[in-house]
């Protein structure tokens, strides 16, 4: 995918000089007739794309980001609230139009764990996520959070937010066990099969056992539980595991409903 080479707003007087986008609503909606012709009465979800901190990082730098947090904390504050108040003008364009639900994209893990301290995050973010969450259920839409790596240790922090669906996708880094144990029966959570993984590596029987490991620990009808599979050529997943993934999460689906 396309990444910024350079930051977009690099010096802080480029920073203030930013102007708030036009939301462009005719644009965007060009081909929503289409859209829900071939939708019929099927859920609708709109998606930000990338979002939030992850917005401000491609506009910032990472690294200028990270010293944002403590070495200018009310110049983040604010572009981080203007980040915010635009991605709730646009959830008002979904809901206007007839979505169900928004989806959020937005990374807080590495590998092995958060990118900045659990009290940080829940000082400078938890509020803001809290803020969109809250709007987005007012307009009654239902909150979607994607997030990569392992974020695990706050997970229940985005359950207490009103996250309604929890995107782990990265399974292969997150202790699932360790999560369920905590979530399962009160968080409803979309996960693949790992694509760092057993999707690409795997045999179709070490698909279906990896999918059925991921729903017995965190799937439960009080819960919920929704098994993807996306398309990655570029990471070496073939044609045959990618369909491996989506008939092993159907076939247990079939199963719950016998």
């Amino acid at each position: 995918m396309g990444h910024p080479a350079a930051p977009c707003l690099p010096d802080w007087e480029s920073a203030a000089a930013l102007r708030t986008l036009a939301l462009r609503e005719d644009e965007r909606m060009a081909g929503l007739h289409a859209f829900r012709e071939r939708c019929g009465d099927r859920y609708r979800l709109a998606s930000l794309d990338l979002s939030g901190f992850t917005v401000y990082t491609l506009l910032r730098g990472f690294e200028n980001s990270m010293v944002d947090f403590l070495a200018e904390p009310d110049r983040f504050a604010g572009l981080m609230d203007r980040i915010v108040r635009f991605e709730c003008d646009l959830m008002d364009l979904a809901a206007r139009h007839g979505f169900h639900g928004i989806h959020f994209a937005d990374d807080w893990g590495t590998q092995s764990g958060l990118m900045i301290a659990p009290g940080l995050w829940r000082r400078l973010f938890k509020p803001l996520y809290r803020r969109q969450f809250e709007h987005a259920h007012r307009l009654g839409l239902h909150v979607w959070y994607h997030c990569c790596g392992n974020f695990a240790g706050i997970m229940e922090d985005f359950h207490e937010i009103g996250v309604d669906v929890l995107n782990i996708s990265q399974p292969n880094v997150v202790d699932v066990d360790a999560v369920g144990r905590r979530l399962r029966g009160r968080q409803c959570f979309m996960v693949p099969v790992s694509y760092q993984t057993v999707a690409i590596r795997g045999t179709p029987g070490e698909i279906r056992a990896e999918a059925r490991r991921l729903v017995a620990a965190l799937g439960a009808p009080a819960g919920g539980f929704i098994g993807y599979v996306e398309a990655y050529e570029c990471m070496g997943m073939s044609e045959a595991n990618y369909r491996a993934c989506a008939e092993a999460f159907r076939d247990i689906g079939r199963l719950s409903l016998e």
